[in-house]
């Protein structure tokens, strides 16, 4: 059984890297000629048509239109309009020209500009190579491994493996050595015993179990990356990407827009099995890995990926606390008694941090990402706040809203089919300093 699932995850693999050629290939290029108009109009009957009828009359297409009540007045309602073409054109101008004379206010919207983000899965290889040096500020005063040569050196090696890696490759298989397995092998026993399993949430329980199955998961083998995306990839539509370290907020959140999770593949040191102070493969791989195999989750992941999109840094702060207090500190209510249970990977792949969450000692806050948004927590330590969700559902919807009500110069969305985000109005990406 394991070996025909990996023929078919190979197989349809293959496929999808045709069928993006071949997309690509007719697809037009991404253009950039677009302006965008926001606008009042009466709320009567034929307003809009009237609009409408001039992009007709032009022979000018409409590339996204929205419309909403003004909330300053009763009878007006506001749309935003973006359209082929440039100002000073003569077919723009005349457009506009149009436009002017039949709505009650009229705003040309110049473009914005954002800090700069990947447009296609090929250009998460950039953002991978940017990784954080993780042996200044607070990881290196805790790290066990950062004075052992022996374990520096392994770390080099594996992040090669992640560095030399682009965009369509087979994820590299990693030999793991004796010590290592046996490191992996301690951390798994632990967090499958029966405490563990009966705190997690069911999504968690539901996909450890299939990847047992169908991964190569347990406490005697380290799983492989590539056989664990390839199993999420058929399930969900995400998938794993090797990366050497630590990445900043930004480009770890962009890559989720992809619905791609940037994946270590290196383990913590074996003198401390039940403790890291960064995120290792045993976080990675138990933590996180198997909550991608469930829809609601992997949509509300990427939400936050889409949501960082153009970001300013004031907003990526934002989003990455809230990322914080869910994807990796998250809890939630479930079953008839609405249990507390955890799907936070921080959670899931730490027996301390797990005793403590239910422990009924941490304050516990009703999810809400504008107040988790906003509220500080500690790197290296216990949570003393965790924020509690309905249902993963419930959590995404959340997030969705929150999401939404972020001051953004666009709206982003990801064409699985090529691989590519689409934004709905012109930006111009800034690659100096980020807009705030």
């Amino acid at each position: 059984m394991l070996a025909l699932s990996r023929g078919t995850f190979f197989s349809r693999r293959i496929l999808s890297r045709q069928l993006h050629s071949a997309l690509s290939a007719l697809s037009p290029p991404v253009c950039d000629d677009r302006c965008s108009v926001l606008a009042e109009i009466s709320d009567e009957p034929g307003a809009l048509y009237k609009v409408l009828s001039y992009f007709w009359k032009h022979d000018v297409q409409i590339t996204a239109i929205e419309s909403r009540p003004d909330p300053l007045s009763n009878s007006a309602v506001s749309i935003y309009l973006s359209f082929y073409g440039r100002k000073g054109e003569p077919t723009t101008d005349k457009l506009l020209k149009d436009l002017g004379k039949s709505t009650n206010s009229f705003l040309f919207l110049d473009d914005r500009v954002v800090p700069a983000f990947p447009k296609h899965l090929s250009e998460l290889d950039q953002i991978a190579g940017r990784v954080i040096d993780a042996e200044k500020g607070e990881l290196q005063a805790d790290h066990p491994g950062f004075s052992d040569p022996v374990y520096r050196e392994r770390r080099r090696v594996l992040a090669s493996l992640a560095q030399d890696y682009v965009f369509h490759q087979p994820i590299p298989r990693v030999e793991y050595t004796a010590s290592e397995t046996e490191t992996w092998g301690a951390v798994y026993r632990h967090l499958r015993s029966p405490k563990m399993q009966e705190n997690a949430c069911d999504a968690y329980n539901q996909a450890l179990a299939l990847m047992e199955a169908e991964c190569g998961y347990g406490p005697d083998a380290i799983p492989q990356a590539c056989d664990i995306s390839s199993f999420l990839f058929e399930r969900t539509s995400f998938r794993l990407r090797p990366v050497a370290g630590l990445l900043s907020s930004r480009d770890f959140l962009n890559a989720l827009a992809f619905r791609v999770f940037f994946s270590t593949q290196y383990i913590r040191h074996q003198s401390r099995p039940l403790y890291t102070p960064e995120p290792d493969i045993c976080h990675e791989l138990l933590g996180h890995a198997p909550m991608f195999a469930d829809r609601d989750f992997a949509d509300f992941s990427q939400e936050i990926g889409l949501a960082s999109l153009g970001a300013s840094d004031h907003d990526i702060k934002r989003l990455a606390t809230c990322y914080w207090h869910s994807v990796e500190f998250g809890l939630l209510r479930e079953g008839r008694e609405q249990r507390l249970k955890a799907y936070g990977a921080g959670v899931l792949s730490s027996f301390g941090e797990m005793e403590h969450a239910v422990s009924g000692n941490p304050t516990l806050l009703p999810w809400d990402p504008l107040i988790a948004s906003t509220t500080d927590y500690p790197i290296t330590s216990i949570q003393p706040i965790y924020f509690v969700a309905s249902s993963l559902a419930d959590a995404c919807k959340k997030m969705r809203d929150f999401s939404d009500s972020l001051p953004k110069p666009f709206r982003a969305r990801y064409n699985p089919l090529t691989g590519s985000i689409w934004v709905d109005r012109p930006v111009k990406q800034s690659f100096g300093e980020a807009t705030r």
